[in-house]
């Protein structure tokens, strides 16, 4: 199982951005999908969820009402508005192995594939 993302970049403070992640290589069906973030010098934590239908979704509270997350089989698309320099950090696609097609997860521990990581800078 891989996982692509792409999408990060510099943006200033209030711009958008999408972040998109291709999996391959698994039965995706059977997966809920999520991004995580990590900041310097912090650890990682949960950004969104979707689940493997497609219609359930969860988000941190920090993100809650600016971040919105769908899917299409095998590819999810995070869309990321008003941006905040405190969003600033390396962000990881990654999927949980579910047999429920409602579940989302916020665990890292719920997830047993990890993209390589893109980075999104918000300047001030």
């Amino acid at each position: 199982v891989q996982l692509q993302a792409s999408g990060g970049g510099l943006v200033q403070a209030g711009d958008s951005l999408r972040l998109s992640c291709t999996a391959s290589g698994g039965t995706f069906n059977r997966y809920a999908m999520g991004w995580f973030r990590q900041a310097p010098g912090k650890e990682r934590e949960f950004v969104a969820t979707v689940s493997q239908s497609g219609r359930n979704t969860g988000y941190a509270d920090s993100v809650k009402g600016r971040f919105t997350i769908s899917r299409y089989i095998a590819q999810n698309t995070l869309y990321m508005n008003n941006l905040k320099p405190e969003d600033t950090a390396v962000y990881y696609c990654a999927v949980a192995p579910t047999m429920s097609y409602s579940g989302t997860f916020s665990s890292v521990r719920d997830y047993d594939y990890w993209g390589q990581g893109t980075l999104v800078t918000v300047s001030s």
